[in-house]
């Protein structure tokens, strides 16, 4: 790894980052689309895998102009947001709680690459890199539009979670009486 000495050099690191995240989600959105139990929240994992490989697409295009590379990076926060995601496949959970916590790890996803997305947009800003602006913005409003979708769920499903919660209740307070 080379010295990094000014903007433009995190700017090329900061898209590394965010590809080796894209590319981490690309694999791990087909599992949360297989564990939602709501058609409509596997519906939208599924239609956040296609937009999220064109997000990868767009980054290398970004490092194609730039004469980089865009691999090369781990991004260890991605790669932690994604081992929590995987435990809440894992959890053994009723329904519309697994899918609560589904949107719990999706928006962590979403607020993650939302900040990503806005850091390096400045910085292209401020390189004049205008395509890169462009694509950046793109990107950064879908995900903000992701993130808005997901809100627009969970208030649902969250709902649903709720009422679950309410009749577990319900189950373990009232005995059967014995006549």
């Amino acid at each position: 790894m080379s010295k990094i000495t000014n903007l433009h050099d995190v700017y090329v690191e900061q898209l590394k980052d965010l590809y080796s995240a894209e590319t981490q989600l690309i694999k791990v959105l087909p599992k949360m689309a297989k564990a939602a139990t709501s058609p409509e929240l596997a519906k939208g994992f599924e239609e956040h895998l296609e937009q999220t490989k064109e997000h990868a697409a767009r980054l290398e295009e970004i490092c194609k102009g730039l004469d980089e590379k865009p691999t090369g990076k781990t991004c260890k926060a991605m790669k932690g947001l994604i081992e929590e995601g995987a435990e809440t496949i894992e959890e053994d959970a009723s329904p519309a709680a697994k899918d609560a916590m589904l949107i719990a790890a999706a928006q962590r996803v979403e607020h993650y690459e939302i900040a990503g997305y806005g850091t390096v947009k400045n910085y292209a800003e401020l390189l004049g890199e205008d395509e890169a602006v462009e694509l950046l913005e793109q990107t950064l409003q879908e995900e903000v539009e992701t993130d808005e979708k997901l809100t627009e769920a969970a208030e649902s499903i969250n709902a649903e979670a709720q009422e679950g919660e309410e009749e577990e209740e319900e189950k373990t307070t009232s005995k059967p009486t014995r006549r």
